[in-house]
C-alpha cells in the first residue's frame, strides 16, 4: 500500500531530572523504551530533540540572587547602573532584577514601549496614536507614562511591569528611577554604566553605548560566565536563557551540551544501528497572533546538535508545481510528474519560484518550534520529542 503518513511527532515521558542524573542514558532509554511499548521502528534521520531544561537540571546549572548579586557588584561598585531593554516577565526576568538591585546603590531603569523585544506590551499602539506619543523619538518619565496611559495590566499575566519590576529593587533598599525610550542612547543621559538586558539586539545595543561614551558597559551574557562561589554559569550566555527555580536561584541556560548530543547519537547507533540526529532545544521561534508575544526569550533555539541537523530546507511548493508547471495534468500523470520534479531538483533553490512560499530557516529553528510545540512549557511531562519523516518528502 502507499505511504498515507508524512511527519509524525511524538512527546515523550521520562522520569523528573535531578542534578547528577547521567542525562545521555535517560534520553536513550526513554527512546528505546518508547520505541518498545508503542511499536515503532527507530530509522535512519529519526530526531530526537531533548528540552533544555533538563540538561541544565542534570547539570545543577544554578546561581543564586546572591551570586548574580556579588557579580554586578563586581563590575559597576558603587556606580549608578542603568538597567535598560529588560523583557517583562516574571519567569525570565525577575530573580536577575532582584540580584542586580542587591548588588547596586541605585538603578535607573529604562523600558522599550510600546512592548519589549518578544512583544510584551505595556501600552498598545493604539493608545500610542490616541495620545500623539512616538515611540521612536519621545522619552517618557514614569509620571508622563501614568498621565498618558495610567496602570495598565499585562494581557495574559494580569501584572503591572512597571509597578512590580519597581517594587522588586525598591526590596532592597535601592533607589529607583523609571524612564520610557527605545533609544540605547538616552542612558547615558542619566548614567555611563549601563547593563543591557536585550537578547537578540543585545550587540547592537552595546556597540551604539560603548560609540556615544558609555564607560561599563555590559550584557547579561557578560553575568555568571563563571562561577561565582561554586555557583552555576554559562560561559556563553552567562544570564541570558535563564528561568526562576525559587524564590531565591535562577536555573540557568544548560553549557556544554555538544557532547551530550554527540553522544547519544553515538550510543542510539551502537544499540539499534541507525543514525538519529539530536538536538537540544529551548524556546520555538514562533509568534502569538493574539497577544503578539515572540516565543524566543532564549539566545538561540538550539545550543547544540548534531551535524546532520545543520543547514535549511531546500523544498519546492506543490501547488505552485500543480498549478503551473503542470497545470495540463491531472491524477496519476500529475503525480509523477511532481514527483519527477522532486527527484531532480536543484541542489539550492533559493530565488526559484518553484521555492516561494516555503520556509528557508535554519532546520533547528523549525524543529525546535515542532518540539516546544509538543512538549509545551507546563505539565505535559514529555521533556523529550521524537521525529519521524521529517526530511521526507513527497516521493518517499
Amino acid at each position: 500500500m502507499e505511504r498515507v503518513v508524512g511527519t509524525v511527532v511524538r512527546g515523550l515521558r521520562g522520569p523528573i531530572i535531578n542534578q547528577g542524573d547521567n542525562i545521555e542514558e535517560i534520553v536513550v532509554d526513554s527512546v528505546l523504551q518508547a520505541s518498545k511499548q508503542e511499536g515503532f521502528e527507530i530509522l535512519d534521520q529519526d530526531i530526537v530533540a531533548v528540552t533544555e531544561s533538563i540538561v541544565a537540571r542534570a547539570q545543577g546549572n544554578y546561581a543564586t540572587i546572591d551570586d548574580i548579586a556579588k557579580d554586578v557588584e563586581s563590575k559597576f561598585g558603587d556606580d549608578t547602573i542603568g538597567v535598560i531593554f529588560p523583557i517583562l516577565s516574571r519567569n525570565r526576568f525577575a530573580n536577575n532584577l532582584r540580584g542586580i538591585a542587591k548588588g547596586a546603590k541605585k538603578i535607573v531603569l529604562m523600558l522599550s514601549y510600546p512592548s519589549d523585544e518578544v512583544g510584551n506590551h505595556l501600552v498598545s499602539i493604539d493608545m500610542l496614536d490616541e495620545k500623539g506619543v512616538n515611540p521612536w523619538t519621545d522619552v517618557l518619565t514614569e509620571k508622563q507614562f501614568r498621565d498618558y496611559f495610567g496602570y495598565l495590566k499585562h494581557t495574559f499575566t494580569g501584572v503591572d511591569y512597571i509597578e512590580y519590576y519597581k517594587s522588586l529593587i525598591e526590596e532592597y533598599g535601592i533607589e529607583c528611577e523609571v524612564i520610557f525610550s527605545n533609544n540605547a542612547k538616552t542612558i547615558l543621559d542619566y548614567t555611563k554604566s549601563v547593563l543591557t538586558c536585550d537578547i537578540h539586539t543585545r550587540f547592537r545595543t552595546k556597540k551604539i553605548l560603548n560609540e556615544n561614551g558609555g564607560e561599563k558597559v555590559y550584557s547579561l551574557d557578560d553575568i555568571l560566565v563563571e562561577s561565582i562561589d561554586g555557583s552555576g554559569y554559562n560561559e556563553e550566555y552567562g544570564l541570558l536563557g535563564s528561568n526562576k527555580s525559587t524564590e531565591e536561584k535562577v536555573k540557568l541556560f544548560p553549557r556544554n551540551c555538544q557532547p551530550i548530543v554527540d553522544n547519544i547519537q553515538t550510543i542510539l547507533k551502537e544499540k539499534t544501528g541507525k543514525n538519529v540526529e539530536v538536538m537540544v532545544y529551548g524556546d520555538g521561534a514562533f509568534k502569538d497572533p493574539i497577544g503578539k508575544i515572540w516565543e524566543l526569550a532564549d539566545p538561540v533555539v538550539s545550543p547544540a546538535y548534531t551535524a546532520g541537523l545543520d543547514g535549511r530546507p531546500n523544498e519546492v511548493k506543490l501547488k505552485y508545481l500543480a498549478d503551473n508547471n503542470f497545470a495540463d495534468l491531472k491524477g496519476e500523470e500529475l503525480q509523477k510528474a511532481i514527483s519527477e520534479y522532486i527527484e531532480n531538483k536543484d541542489a539550492d533553490l533559493v530565488g526559484a519560484m518553484e521555492a516561494q512560499g516555503t520556509t528557508p530557516r535554519k532546520l533547528t529553528d523549525l524543529i525546535g518550534s515542532l518540539a516546544d510545540l509538543t512538549s509545551g512549557s507546563g505539565d505535559k511531562g514529555t521533556p523529550f520529542v521524537f521525529i519521524q519523516g521529517y526530511f521526507d518528502n513527497y516521493t518517499k
